[in-house]
């Protein structure tokens, strides 16, 4: 069961339910090749993130659409399980549920939005309802974390200030800004023109390279490390990183953003080392308790 009291991380955002096959390599044009394997995962930006907090021990919330089928029912039993709170379900019999959430559905959800500790959006429903939703968190002193991803060129200048923390990956940054990143002194360089835009604090991750920070209060880019780690599968290392950072903000507010960050790359490190998305993604119980 979901925590009693409001949520402290509220994620509005996207559920996909993930069909993986997996092959020793991709098929040439026109070719069929045999998979030796196949599993159906939970995944979805926004959910990923909501799934992490929660087993950090956050109390969450997702405001999301699904559909009337067995994907939609298995992922409101998997929200179940990972004890976030869904509240009534709004069922519609779409494909594209995702992109059906709007400005009806946030005003359903502003309580819970406007008490929320932080609130996450990202791009994979309708831009201008995460937009909204960040909007609506902003004004409330809520703390918002957008991670632009699938990033869009055109992005509506309003995410940047509007986002407390701007949270993007080597090729986000680069659709955003045109410049390649592919070093922390890149990343760096990205996250000056992304604080000239408005935003308050820009973190750019590295894969196994961890983070590059650079904020309005600290403008010079500090370089914070991950630990070395035998990756099995990246896939979601960077919905864990946002979902464990969105955790530590709103339950250690008074730690720096240096170590938010620090430990949120641990928590990235241990998804890579196992295979899946969700499935990858530590409890509390499983980590080390300094981390807490």
């Amino acid at each position: 069961m979901a925590a009693a009291g409001p949520a402290e991380v509220v994620v509005v955002g996207s559920c996909m339910t993930d069909l993986v096959s997996l092959t020793t390599r991709l098929p040439k044009a026109g070719e069929t090749i045999h998979g030796h394997k196949f599993f159906i995962g939970f995944g979805g930006k926004g959910a990923n993130q909501c799934i992490q907090a929660a087993r950090l021990g956050a109390k969450t919330l997702m405001i999301c659409k699904v559909g009337k089928d067995s994907f939609g029912n298995d992922y409101i039993e998997n929200f179940k399980r990972n004890g976030i709170s869904t509240g009534q379900n709004v069922i519609v019999i779409v494909a594209g549920a995702n992109l059906l959430l709007d400005s009806e559905d946030l005003k359903r959800a502003a309580n819970a939005i406007c008490k929320a500790k932080v609130i996450i959006c990202q791009l994979e429903i309708t831009p201008a309802i995460s937009l909204e939703a960040l909007k609506m968190a902003y004004s409330n002193g809520v703390k918002t974390l957008f991670n632009p991803a699938p990033a869009h060129a055109e992005l509506d200048p309003q995410f940047y200030t509007h986002s407390d923390i701007f949270c993007c990956n080597e090729s986000e940054a680069e659709i955003l800004t045109g410049i390649p990143v592919g070093s922390p002194e890149d990343a760096g360089k990205v996250g000056l023109m992304l604080l000239e835009r408005g935003c308050k604090l820009v973190i750019v991750t590295l894969g196994a390279e961890g983070c590059v920070m650079i904020s309005v209060d600290e403008p010079i880019p500090k370089h914070v490390p991950a630990g070395k780690v035998r990756a099995v599968d990246t896939t979601g290392a960077g919905d864990s990183f946002v979902g464990a950072l969105a955790f530590f903000m709103a339950c250690y507010p008074n730690l720096s953003m240096e170590e938010l960050i620090r430990k949120s790359n641990f928590i990235a490190s241990v998804s890579v080392q196992a295979s899946g998305t969700q499935s990858s993604y530590p409890y509390r119980k499983d980590l080390p308790q300094e981390l807490f």
